[in-house]
């Protein structure tokens, strides 16, 4: 019995660790929901697995090979897609801007103004008004930009023109296509582009390469 226990505990550990290597995930600070849905649910067959002797280990095995396959899948459709990217893990949302704060940006999170504090007091920031920008991620995270920052825009993501940031900026989409056309660029050749105060940065899809 304690031999079984023993080689299901140590088959699935390995099994896991080559599952996540497959997903391509480092840290846990760096899962999406999607991702962390898939990590509880491996957690949970495998503990299963091994709690109980009478369950083959390979009835978890298949489940978090389904489990793998579904979230290499996925990922790849969000790296090819942006809209589905959106649907499925969100996208990051501005909510503090040049030092005045996005209620209803933070109403639609579920965001307090108590978690906002916490997380810029972790950071070592007093007071809101010296935040330039301050966005939060994803997986939770704020990043923040303060007053001597110059915070880069991301006016393109995967050749599709990010048209909530510019109405933050103030410009329009012909604004972007001018910049497009003077460096010779079409918008589907470009994988992400981002502002500043001082200058347009553009990644081409085909520098990924």
């Amino acid at each position: 019995m304690y031999f079984e226990i023993i080689f299901k505990t140590a088959l699935l550990y390995f099994i896991i660790i080559l599952a996540y290597r497959i997903m391509g995930k480092k840290e846990v600070g760096e899962l999406s929901i999607v991702d962390l849905i898939v990590s509880l649910l491996i957690a949970e067959l495998a503990a299963i697995s091994i709690e109980d002797i009478d369950v083959s280990v390979f009835r978890s095995i298949v489940p978090i090979a389904v489990l793998v396959i579904i979230q290499v899948v996925l990922s790849y459709i969000s790296l090819k897609n942006t809209k589905f990217r959106k649907s499925v893990e969100g996208s990051p949302t501005v909510i503090i801007k040049e030092g005045k704060l996005k209620f209803n940006e933070m109403s639609k999170l579920r965001y307090s103004l108590d978690d906002l504090i916490t997380q810029l007091r972790e950071q070592g920031i007093k007071s809101i008004e010296e935040v330039s920008y301050a966005v939060l991620e994803n997986d939770g995270k704020l990043s923040v930009f303060q007053n001597t920052v110059d915070y880069p825009m991301p006016i393109i993501m995967d050749g599709v023109i990010n048209k909530e940031v510019l109405k933050d900026m103030k410009k329009s989409s012909d604004w972007v296509m001018k910049i497009l056309k003077n460096k010779k660029l079409n918008l589907e050749d470009v994988f992400y582009a981002f502002h500043t105060k001082e200058k347009t940065f553009i990644i081409k899809k085909n520098d990924l390469l």
